[in-house]
């Protein structure tokens, strides 16, 4: 039987793993919220029936959440892609050119500060092993950097996101279809949606690293811009449309 100890270092270690996809969470799930409450508020801005309000956010939840999860999946790829392909070039500088490719590690480190015969000793060692060559060449002449986030992973965990938070708006609009519900849709629906913004909000604060009331207010006012301009373009577009 595995000990208190074991669980524990299990438990951070699969939470660290998955802590770098906080970023993916998070902004999935505010883009799922966003998009979702802005269709909802279009829909009962328009005056729509419940049922099209309940059709229009599932084809909007799943749908925008697999195109954003599609872009954040080819957007890492790309990115690793390009790493790998000018990686690939200074492999086969560092054969073909040694002494250039010296150079520019000798240049490098003169720039930071080392000369003489030190500078000489730090580039003969590093000059000794090709992985840590390009390393640096990598980094330093190239400014590049490897992603080691999986691109599938970081595609799937924003889709996930999507779905879980954007699915929210639509909640108390599914009760009311299965068993009608007795209060305010939309206020119950305004309420909830607040409280999830709230807490990505504070979780967005992991990823920015700025205060707790800074990204809380700012999530709940970018959520609530963007419903108030859907609900009134609903309104109007339902009063030209209906109107005429």
């Amino acid at each position: 039987m595995p000990s208190a100890e074991t669980s524990i270092s299990t438990h951070n270690s699969w939470f660290n793993k998955y802590q770098a996809y906080l970023g993916e969470f998070v902004y999935g799930g505010i883009d799922g919220a966003v998009t979702t409450f802005a269709v909802v508020c279009g829909a009962v801005g328009a005056g729509l029936d419940n049922t099209v309000i309940i059709i229009l956010g599932f084809a909007n939840l799943l749908a925008d959440g697999f195109a954003m999860s599609v872009g954040a999946y080819l957007s890492s790829k790309s990115v690793k892609d390009n790493y790998y392909k000018h990686r690939a070039m200074q492999l086969i500088e560092i054969e073909n050119a040694p002494e250039m490719a010296r150079e520019q590690i000798e240049i490098i480190y003169k720039n930071k500060g080392f000369e003489g015969a030190i500078l000489q000793e730090v580039v003969d060692k590093i000059i000794t092993d090709k992985e840590q060559w390009v390393d640096v060449l990598m980094k330093d002449k190239l400014m590049m950097t490897e992603e080691t986030k999986s691109p599938f992973t970081m595609g799937l965990v924003t889709y996930i996101s999507f779905i879980l938070i954007g699915l929210i708006p639509l909640l108390i609009y599914v009760w009311d279809y299965f068993s009608a519900f007795t209060g305010n849709l939309f206020l119950w629906t305004s309420i909830l949606t607040s409280i999830a913004f709230i807490v990505i909000g504070f979780l967005k604060t992991y990823v920015t690293e700025t205060s707790k009331l800074k990204g809380i207010l700012e999530t709940l006012i970018l959520g609530a811009l963007a419903a108030t301009v859907s609900y009134f373009v609903g309104d109007v577009l339902e009063g030209i449309i209906l109107g005429g």
